[in-house]
């Protein structure tokens, strides 16, 4: 096993269900930032059996909506001084913008700049789908 040190100030994102952690990865952007990043994957879990986990050193701008459609077992921790300050779980959310697209081609979001378009949660069980605001189009979520 190898050794991976605590870190000073940063987020852990912890509890990632086994082999979802690269896809947070991807989706973060993490190999575009500067920050001391390390992925760990397929770790001994009590809850779950196997995890993942995510360290980004010094600030870093989370996306908690994003986690959440991702994976709602997970749990970030905000680290300052080697000492978790903060836990938060992430939840599905019910309204996301500027991470999904609308999946009608149609829909005005796609060919007007200005046109942002928010989501509303309408279906949970088993697979994520949204309600687009302009078009009215459910779109599922589902990231691999």
């Amino acid at each position: 096993m190898r050794l991976v040190n605590g870190i000073e100030k940063g987020i852990v994102i912890d509890h990632i269900s086994s082999g979802k952690g690269m896809v947070v990865y991807n989706k973060l952007n993490l190999s575009q930032i500067a920050n001391t990043t390390v992925l760990l994957m397929n770790i001994p879990s009590k809850h779950l059996g196997r995890k993942d986990i995510i360290k980004i050193e010094g600030d870093f701008d989370l996306n908690t909506a994003l986690l959440g459609l991702i994976d709602t077992n997970i749990k970030v921790n905000i680290i300052e001084n080697n000492e978790v300050i903060m836990k938060k779980f992430v939840e599905v959310p019910n309204q996301v913008s500027d991470i999904i697209k609308c999946s009608n081609p149609r829909c005005i979001s796609h060919i007007d700049d200005y046109a942002k378009p928010v989501f509303t949660l309408m279906k949970q069980n088993g697979e994520l789908e949204y309600q687009c605001n302009y078009c009215d189009e459910l779109t599922k979520i589902k990231f691999k």
